[in-house]
């Protein structure tokens, strides 16, 4: 067992507890209170004092393990851009737990991460929640599959207009989305009444991966900058009946009133970094604030590599700069993304019954200065700042 003792414990549910303990076993957590009387020298203890106690951070929209760092093209298997229609790519063929991303990551408090294929095609794939540690990435599984990609705007347009093929206009994305979706609910038609009737029916590889978006089991995750990138997407989810997340979502201030009214939920980021789109000319940490005013759900990106895994906590704090309350910044990437993401029942919140992923801070982890002292997965300390644990109690506050 594992005892976390005189922590400023920052739940991301109801109630925290300033201060409080988390006891943990069997990578999970199973009692959250003020204090727990226990035998301490059974437990591995850490004494958090003076110390920010939260759920394992997490970015709703990366890349990481795909665009490895360090490797070029030989380690970047971010898109198959040979083929504008991709629904039967699996984010968890091309994922490499080596990738040293996954280090600073755990260094930074960040315990899970939504991964998948990047955003040239007009369908991209399966999207993985996957946790930070591990060397096999089965054993790294959360959810899978756990969201399909799809792209509007620039993206596709540039990179098949290259090869002198459709999609070269936003018009043609939409129409080549309408129709594999509108082929797809046929499919799954046919494939019910075959069922129904006991007859034979040939399954389609590809066809199949569609079923759980049509299902309503998990979203389209959209890749939409342009405000009216971000209508189009809430038109054809709304033609189809399919949940999507609006992923970066840069323009989304300016269509704020139509996300509110659609209930779908908003990725936001990169914001920290260059604006080497048209599409992004309005990118803006304001954004975050702003939707999230207007009772919109957000979760904060940073679309690793365009932006450094390590710096999502900082993203989060120039967005609370820029008028974001403080707890919504925290949320969203906390609970907010394990949320939207679909994975709230495991992580996300300090909470009796869930995984075992807390990070511990020295402060506020939004702030520049503040270090990370602890990562802990699955109950399993994975980072220590000291690189060395007391196998009793390590005091913190001195």
């Amino acid at each position: 067992m594992l005892l976390i003792k005189n922590g400023i414990i920052f739940t991301m549910s109801d109630k925290d507890y300033m201060p409080g303990s988390v006891l943990i076993d069997k990578g999970k957590i199973i009692e959250v209170d003020l204090r727990i009387d226990i035998d301490e020298t059974a437990c591995e203890v850490i004494d958090a004092r003076d110390c920010w106690v939260l759920p394992g951070l997490i970015d709703a929209h990366s890349h990481i393990g795909i665009t490895e760092e360090k490797k070029g093209f030989e380690g970047d298997d971010c898109n198959e851009m040979t083929n504008p229609i991709t629904p039967n790519i699996r984010a968890i063929d091309g994922i490499n737990p080596m990738d040293p991303a996954f280090h600073n990551a755990i260094c930074s408090g960040i315990t899970s991460v939504m991964v998948g294929p990047g955003s040239t095609n007009v369908v991209g794939g399966q999207f993985a929640f996957i946790k930070t540690n591990g060397r096999s990435i089965d054993d790294m599984i959360v959810l899978e599959p756990a969201a399909m990609k799809v792209a509007f705007g620039e993206n596709p347009k540039m990179t098949y207009k290259e090869n002198g093929v459709m999609p070269t206009t936003r018009m043609s994305i939409a129409a080549m989305l309408r129709q594999e979706l509108f082929s797809a609910k046929q499919y799954q038609q046919e494939k019910l009444e075959a069922q129904k009737e006991g007859a034979t029916f040939e399954q389609i590889f590809k066809k199949d991966s569609w079923l759980p978006v049509l299902e309503k089991k998990i979203p389209l995750k959209v890749h939409a900058h342009r405000a009216d990138d971000i209508l189009t997407a809430i038109r054809i989810a709304k033609e189809f009946d399919l949940n999507i997340t609006l992923d970066h979502c840069t323009e989304g201030h300016l269509v704020k009133d139509e996300i509110k009214q659609s209930g779908f939920p908003a990725i936001i980021g990169p914001s920290l970094s260059t604006r080497t789109k048209i599409e992004v000319r309005s990118i803006d940490f304001k954004t975050v604030g702003i939707l999230s005013k207007e009772g919109i759900k957000v979760a904060i990106t940073t679309d690793h590599p365009v932006s450094r895994l390590q710096y999502l906590p900082i993203c989060a704090g120039l967005a609370v700069k820029e008028g974001l309350d403080m707890r919504e910044g925290l949320k969203a990437i906390t609970i907010n993304a394990a949320e939207i993401c679909n994975v709230s029942d495991r992580v996300g919140s300090i909470e009796k019954g869930k995984d075992a992923d807390i990070a511990i801070f020295d402060g506020n982890p939004m702030e520049v200065f503040t270090k990370t002292l602890y990562t802990i997965i699955d109950g399993k300390i994975v980072y220590n700042h000291k690189h060395s644990i007391n196998a009793s109690t390590t005091d913190l506050s001195n």
